[in-house]
């Protein structure tokens, strides 16, 4: 059986050579562009396209800590010099100018401990209790002078005050550091009393005697200025190597900047943070995505090429 072609005849042709492509003849390659597109998006939906996005989970098992300074007359000693010759730092900085200036460089290296602050002299008290909020802890170190409290050294007053502070506190770990460079002379409890009641909560006790002269220099302003006199100021090691022992920690002794500073790091070693971290990943299925644009695109094929531009027979 043969097909017929319908054929259209004209007598002359000229009049359509000027004749331009009109807008339908245009569209006559879009259905061909969209059968692949179509194609394209089937593909890539049978190849599961999935799209994650990544979370991470920090657990974190903080510390609590009290650091517990002395602010007592003796800490004004200048004994502290730094080791390296040609320090920049000023040869003539207290005792309690060189611990202030420690401490505020080991709360820098902590970052989820609750950290709090006990100054003690003939008395004790609490400066800072336990705060995440290291800007604020800071400043008040920055505020501790000698002659806030009445002088004297109240060991025993301090350690008992620190452990008060850490008595109710549900960490997994509690510690104090305390420092100081005299022996206990004043307050009501006696520091190897107070060091058991610590050890019998769980308190850690690092304790760090500070000074490098048993006679250091003392600044006096005389007639003439600022001058320096040589005064007695024992440490009582032998007192704060036995608190530190009871409270399972360890004692040293610092006679520089430099020492003090290694010192605080060391401890920061022993009583690291634990923390986990997880990380999870969710995944989004990308193939219904393509799926449905590529159906679309063919309905508008069929469409367009059974309609729109439908060829003649």
């Amino acid at each position: 059986m043969h097909t017929r072609r319908v054929r259209l005849r004209f007598s002359n042709i000229r009049l359509f050579r000027d004749a331009k492509p009109g807008f339908r003849h245009r569209l006559h390659p879009l259905p061909l562009v969209l059968r692949f597109i179509v194609l394209a998006c089937l593909v890539l939906a049978i190849a599961r396209p999935q799209s994650g996005v990544s979370s991470t989970s920090v657990e974190s098992e903080g510390i609590d800590i009290i650091l517990v300074l002395d602010i007592s007359g003796s800490m004004q000693a200048v004994d502290m010099t730094p080791e390296t010759r040609g320090a920049t730092r000023n040869r003539d900085v207290s005792r309690i100018d060189v611990s202030k200036q420690a401490a505020d460089e080991f709360i820098d290296g902590r970052a989820t401990d609750r950290i709090g602050l006990v100054i003690f002299a003939g008395q004790a008290l609490t400066q800072c209790p336990p705060t995440l909020d290291y800007k604020v802890l800071k400043d008040f170190l920055s505020k501790v002078q000698i002659g806030q409290l009445e002088d004297g050294t109240a060991i025993g007053t301090s350690l008992a005050t620190a452990t008060n502070r850490l008595r109710e506190s549900d960490s997994k770990s509690r510690v104090v550091i305390l420092l100081t460079d005299g022996d206990n002379n004043a307050g009501m409890i006696d520091p190897i009393t107070a060091a058991k009641a610590a050890a019998a909560i769980g308190v850690k006790i690092y304790t760090i005697g500070a000074g490098r002269e048993e006679n250091p220099r003392f600044p006096v302003e005389g007639f003439f200025g600022k001058q320096y006199i040589r005064q007695s100021s024992p440490i009582d090691e032998e007192t704060l190597k036995k608190i530190a022992e009871i409270g399972d920690g360890k004692y040293f002794r610092a006679t520089s900047p430099e020492g003090l500073s290694r010192i605080y790091d060391e401890i920061g070693e022993l009583e690291k943070t634990k923390v986990e971290t997880k990380e999870y990943v969710d995944y989004t299925e990308l193939a219904q995505g393509l799926v449905l644009p590529a159906f679309l695109l063919l309905m508008l094929e069929a469409l367009l090429s059974h309609w729109v531009l439908r060829r003649l027979p």
